[in-house]
């Protein structure tokens, strides 16, 4: 039992999926929203859009930031946010990482966008009035007034703290958004004595006006979808992936990407499918010839199988016979540096 617990911890050790993220292209995750943490959040936020009777519920795809596309109401989401192992990734490289708080706040904030854009109320005189003008240009740096009143706090900025609201009309309108959408804000007690009240009572007004107008039909191209971002993570980082392989312990995908290089063509057979269906022969094969337990093997071979699925790799049925013979002479060899040194070294 000891021995088929390290074989695991080395697998599937942090060392070996860092290894094998850092590898990995950004458009080969196949992420989706569904199933993903970041899917709850979604849910959250449709609840508060539904409490508020707002029929508008915007739509979302996986980016490489946080934002909606220049006068789109579709909201971009940072990949990361997809998989707790890419959030992991994503802390350590960069020092940080969204808190669920967080997460809702920001969502809140892009829906104000995408509830701008959906109707473009930009265009109302009135929003005007109260923001600005829309057409001002934006600006990528400014100098906040921290003391000010004219603007509400929500989202923290690691450079502009709690100013956000003043960068832009949009980025205002967005933020005040977000906080009379938040439950239990306060606002009217919180903002009451505060000019960005008048910003608030607005916004009430102005959603009970168009909660239940269906929004706009806006067809325009995504920014960056994750379909798109062909580098690999280590390149998104700007890391060097080869320091991190000594550590990889666990680390098979060469070994796989060798014996199934990349092919096209019909009738291709799953290479994943392939080491599932003769699994049990394997085992009784490796078990014989390493010297290993059964449960030990069998680790050894879930996690073969779990690499060529993620990797979709596959081979020719001609190659069959050929394709086993590679596979058992690997997992052999895997196993018997597993008995002999107790690391898999392959």
């Amino acid at each position: 039992m000891i021995a088929a617990s390290k074989a695991l911890a080395a697998l599937n050790s942090w060392e070996t999926i860092r290894y094998e993220l850092l590898q990995t292209r950004i458009c080969d995750l196949e992420l989706k929203i569904k199933g993903s943490p970041v899917e709850a959040h979604i849910k959250k936020l449709y609840a508060e859009l539904s409490l508020k009777k707002i029929i508008f519920k915007p739509e979302f795809y996986f980016t490489d930031s946080w934002g909606c596309p220049d006068q789109i109401p579709v909201i971009g989401i940072p990949f990361y946010l997809a998989d707790k192992r890419l959030m992991r990734l994503e802390e350590e490289q960069t020092g940080e990482i969204e808190s669920d708080t967080m997460i809702d706040m920001y969502l809140r904030h892009e829906t104000g966008h995408a509830i701008n854009y959906a109707y473009r109320l930009w265009e109302y005189p009135e929003w005007s009035d109260t923001f600005g003008l829309f057409s001002r240009p934006y600006r990528d740096t400014f100098r906040p007034r921290l003391l000010s009143r004219q603007f509400v706090r929500h989202i923290s900025h690691s450079q502009y703290g709690r100013t956000y609201a003043q960068k832009h009309p949009d980025e205002d309108f967005a933020e005040t958004f977000a906080v009379w959408l938040t439950p239990k804000s306060g606002w009217r007690r919180k903002y009451r004595n505060w000019p960005a009240f008048k910003k608030l009572e607005y916004v009430d007004i102005l959603m009970k006006k168009i909660r239940n107008i269906p929004a706009l039909s806006i067809q325009a191209s995504l920014v960056n979808p994750i379909e798109k971002l062909t580098i690999s993570l280590a390149e998104y980082y700007g890391q060097e992936a080869d320091k991190y392989r000594a550590a990889a312990q666990g680390y098979v995908d060469d070994k796989l990407k060798s014996i199934f290089p990349p092919i096209t063509g019909r009738n291709l057979v799953s290479a994943a499918e392939l080491l599932r269906a003769n699994h049990h022969d394997l085992i009784a094969r490796i078990t014989r010839w390493s010297g290993l337990s059964e449960e030990e093997v069998n680790i050894i071979l879930v996690k073969l199988e779990k690499r060529a699925e993620e990797l979709g790799l596959h081979y020719r049925r001609a190659e069959t016979v050929a394709k086993m013979m590679d596979i058992t002479s690997l997992a052999t060899s895997l196993a018997m540096d597993f008995a002999y040194t107790g690391r898999l070294i392959g």
